[in-house]
């Protein structure tokens, strides 16, 4: 299950950073004040009537508008402040202390054998904790 669920968060991010980084160019031909056609990618068709009068006096536009990708995407080390870099050592610092293995104390019980049964008294006496 939570191999599942870290494939598909895995592959919803993949699909953002390539949604954020490719730009998007939305085509329309509007007629009449109504929209014909909608394109992305490429130029949207017209609906034919605009082929025998003159641009000045067409009843149709096209608009077109365009979404500027991403195009550096590589983190600059750089320029870092002094908050950012003292915050930066101390998450590390803390994330590597969660997984510090503990040190091996002596148990004072490890040599300690318990006595012997010689009978099972919860047993016999019918006295069982629940």
């Amino acid at each position: 299950m939570k191999q599942v669920f870290h494939q598909i968060l895995s592959s919803l991010m993949a699909l953002l950073v390539l949604a954020s980084t490719v730009s998007w160019t939305v085509d329309k031909h509007i007629c009449m004040g109504r929209v014909m056609d909608i394109s992305l990618f490429a130029h949207a068709d017209d609906c034919g009537m605009d082929m025998d009068m003159d641009k000045e006096k067409s009843c149709c536009d096209d608009e077109s508008f365009t979404v500027q990708g991403q195009d550096d995407l590589k983190i600059s080390f750089e320029n870092f402040s002094l908050d950012q870099q003292v915050f930066l050592v101390s998450f590390v610092h803390t994330y590597f202390l969660l997984f510090e293995i503990g040190s091996d104390e002596p148990t004072p019980f490890s040599e300690y054998n318990p006595p012997p049964l010689i009978r099972d008294v919860q047993v016999l006496d019918q006295t069982f904790l629940i």
